[in-house]
């Protein structure tokens, strides 16, 4: 059984992991910070502080229906494990970021509670990962619940945040070896992710590796 401090580093370990890899809200990040300045991006990237609280309410009541069932959360896992492994694989083998910049006027927050609304990515990690941690620190106490969100949202929203600060001060920052080989760097880390969640599967389905 994991320790609450330990929920909290896997909290930051994913919500960084997250919130610096490629994904349309990143992409939006960016893109209004290249067109209005760094405040832009910033409202964009707390977004996700709104948008999250309805979509993770909503998820985890759907999941509580199936908590008793060890085979619905297992196929859940393993899912989870896939989904971990295509953003590994993304990450590894992303050689630029693209962004496509269209002038238009300045409404940031609200174009970052629309893009993650409609964003498959947030639905995808709660339903897949996010929500089986949820009630693996639940399972410990409320405290290793807590830890683990305030964890991922607090490097989820500060990544992002960061990069709309220095993308607008330095352009190239986007061009940059650093940020596109620590972008492959944490491919690796969903892939470690990723084998600790078909380890769980196999295990709630009766099956040791």
């Amino acid at each position: 059984m994991l320790f609450p401090t330990e929920f909290l580093v896997i909290g930051i370990i994913l919500g960084f992991t997250a919130g610096i890899s490629p994904g349309p809200l990143m992409a939006m990040t960016i893109s209004e910070t290249l067109q209005h300045g760094s405040r832009a991006g910033v409202k964009v990237a707390i977004s996700p502080l709104l948008t999250d609280i309805l979509i993770v309410s909503c998820i985890l009541l759907f999941l509580l229906r199936f908590e008793s069932h060890d085979l619905v959360i297992a196929l859940i896992s393993l899912s989870g494990a896939f989904y971990l492994m295509y953003l590994g694989a993304s990450s590894l083998k992303t050689s630029y970021i693209d962004i496509d910049i269209t002038k238009e006027r300045e409404n940031s927050f609200k174009r970052g509670i629309l893009a993650n609304f409609l964003s498959p990515h947030p639905y995808l990690f709660w339903i897949t990962i996010g929500g089986p941690i949820l009630f693996q620190a639940l399972d410990v106490d409320i405290w290793s619940t807590v830890l683990f969100v305030a964890g991922f949202y607090s490097l989820l929203v500060g990544s992002k945040i960061m990069i709309a600060i220095v993308v607008g001060r330095s352009r190239s920052f986007l061009k940059s070896n650093h940020y596109l080989n620590t972008i492959r760097a944490l491919g690796l880390i969903y892939l470690v992710f990723a084998f600790f969640f078909i380890k769980q599967g196999l295990e709630l389905l009766g099956l040791q590796i």
